[in-house]
């Protein structure tokens, strides 16, 4: 399974960017799953279509394990500490893929950071 972000999906869904498509259409949607910040972000979309709302319902939304929000709020602590950039939304969604040990397809490049200090595999 591969969690995916918004980063990626929002293109998709939109058709704008034809070598994300490309990428999802590969990757078997079968197998994607998204943290539970981006599914609340993906559905708060005002100009979300309503057949892109039903195809994103389809995805199943990574449960939140016990000691969750502490985890999280020590990850963004240990990157605001080595100075790097940290939003609350990039470290939640960090967090879910590291609780259930899933690689993140993500075009952000703020997620770089969580990889080289904790570890997040990025696909």
């Amino acid at each position: 399974m591969i969690v995916v972000d918004a980063s990626v999906l929002i293109p998709w869904l939109e058709g704008l960017n034809p070598g994300d498509r490309r990428l999802l259409d590969i990757v078997a949607l079968d197998r994607l799953v998204l943290a539970p910040v981006t599914f609340t972000e993906m559905l708060s979309g005002p100009k979300l279509s309503d057949e892109a709302a039903r195809a994103i319902g389809r995805l199943p939304v990574l449960p939140t394990r016990a000691g969750y929000w502490r985890r999280a709020g020590l990850l963004r602590q240990a990157l605001l500490k080595a100075k790097r950039r940290a939003r609350l939304g990039h470290t939640l969604i960090a967090q879910a893929c590291l609780d259930h040990d899933l690689p993140l397809l993500a075009r952000d490049r703020d997620f770089a950071a969580f990889a080289e200090l904790a570890e997040l595999r990025l696909a």
